[in-house]
């Protein structure tokens, strides 16, 4: 009788021993049970005593509990997750995976179009004035101020139509139009509009683009801010080139008094409202000679490609002087809408109500 029940004690053991399969924790707490099951089995080879028993069974049962409860919480937690996963990807619709991939896809025909576009730009440009830095400059600023007009314009016809109001976006573009005017007057300054021909081709660009990037605008503003960092960026990069290549010749050269009322004299708040990125007062140009005038239009570029940035996602823009906690403008302020141009708007009419609110 007693190795038929050690034989059936055995065997109950060996049947509970986990499959290598599982993890390290599971089979330590089967491994401590059955040494516990061994030491208070009646029936066992070797009997302790049974008071014995009781208090190693007090001690193992409280580790296994502690064991066994973050087995238990973390399986769960996977279990559940698994769970969620599977039924997400069973259980979805063609409508709530399909406005992602229509995003993507917006995202890189946008680009695309984008790249296309500025590289277009550039040849006309390369072509006309290769050896010509100041009249590629003035060409170059008369077209980078355009977009803000566009905006601007855009801005206030929703505005008109009581759609919705954004203030920050109107004060940033406003002051970013101001600083490439700036830019503009420098180049003016300096020569670069001296030949009819310099003129007229720029300013006839400006019209058609304006006109392009106000369409654009309407029926996607990421597109169209796209658009407008990858100009900025162009101007930052030839700036860049040009510094480098005439930098000495420029040290030597007085700068226009253009540059040095705009970059340090009278009140710098539109000059410092562009800048998205920093805060306010942190950057107070030094403009001692032609150097230091191309050193700050260059780093204006590269902050017009962070506030561009930073456009290219709806809501993000903010005016570096705003504050929600002093100014309240509750009273002037009209509902925000959930879209913002034609595809973001129907981009959203294809989600479901419950994403939406999520």
């Amino acid at each position: 009788m007693t190795t038929r029940s050690t034989s059936l004690s055995s065997i109950f053991l060996f049947s509970s021993i986990p499959s290598p399969s599982t993890n390290s924790k599971p089979r330590k707490t089967i491994s401590s049970f059955t040494s516990v099951q061994s030491l208070c089995n009646p029936l066992s080879i070797s009997p302790r005593p049974l008071y014995s028993c009781r208090k190693v069974q007090r001690v193992r049962a409280t580790t296994l509990q502690d064991e066994e409860e973050e087995i238990t919480v973390e399986d769960a937690f996977q279990a559940k997750s698994l769970r969620e996963t599977e039924s997400r990807s069973t259980n979805a619709e063609p409508s709530e995976i399909t406005p992602g991939k229509l995003e993507s896809l917006a995202i890189k025909f946008e680009q695309s179009v984008n790249i296309l576009l500025t590289d277009s730009v550039i040849k006309i440009l390369d072509a006309f004035y290769h050896d010509r830095h100041y009249a590629r400059f003035f060409v170059l600023e008369t077209i980078a101020r355009v977009p803000y007009f566009a905006f601007m314009s855009v801005l206030h016809m929703y505005e008109s139509f009581g759609w919705w109001r954004r203030a920050d976006y109107l004060k940033v573009h406003f002051a970013e139009s101001w600083n490439e005017l700036h830019h503009l007057l420098i180049m003016e300054e300096l020569g670069g509009n001296s030949m009819w021909f310099d003129r007229f081709l720029a300013r006839h660009i400006a019209i058609f683009y304006y006109f392009m990037t106000a369409l654009m605008y309407i029926i996607s503003p990421r597109m169209a801010y796209h658009f407008s960092e990858c100009v900025e960026k162009h101007a930052f990069s030839t700036y860049d080139k040009f510094i480098k290549l005439q930098g000495e010749e420029l040290k030597r050269m007085p700068a226009p008094e253009v540059a040095v009322k705009y970059y340090t004299e009278g009140d710098l708040y539109l000059f410092d409202e562009f800048q998205t990125a920093r805060a306010p007062h942190t950057r107070r140009p030094k403009i001692e000679n032609l150097y230091d005038v191309f050193v700050n239009i260059r780093d204006d570029e590269a902050e017009h490609c962070k506030t561009m940035k930073a456009c290219q996602t709806h809501g993000n823009l903010r005016s570096p002087h705003s504050d929600a906690l002093k100014e309240d403008d509750s009273g002037c302020v009209l509902p925000q809408a959930d879209c913002e141009g034609i595809v973001d708007c129907v981009k959203k009419s294809v989600t479901p109500h419950e994403r939406k609110q999520e």
